[in-house]
């Protein structure tokens, strides 16, 4: 079973896409959260933790992941998808984006 963890700033577009896409995919579990201090769902350790794949929307949130949670990244797969913050929640075009950038990681 992967367990697929989606980061991005405020867990309000993007990476909750993403959790719902991904969630529906066989022997995938799906969790999302967000970086920043006004998150709908602020990143906690008990998630990374949790995560066997990590996915963040752009490098200033891998950046930002390993300054504050260097010490739950040691053995963890986290991938930069470099998916900038102009889509809305389900979007087509971010879904087939984050179909075509996501996928191979979760067969």
């Amino acid at each position: 079973m992967k367990r697929a963890l989606f980061i991005c700033s405020q867990n309000r577009l993007r990476s909750p896409t993403a959790e719902q896409v991904f969630s529906h995919w066989p022997g995938v579990e799906t969790d999302s959260a967000g970086l920043g201090g006004d998150a709908s769902v602020p990143l906690s350790p008990e998630q990374i933790d949790w995560a066997t794949v990590i996915f963040v929307m752009e490098k200033a949130h891998l950046a930002r992941l390993r300054q504050r949670f260097r010490a739950h990244l040691n053995g963890k797969q986290v991938i930069c998808l470099d998916i900038p913050d102009n889509y809305v929640f389900m979007q087509p075009e971010l879904v087939t984006l984050l179909e075509a950038k996501v996928s191979k990681f979760l067969r």
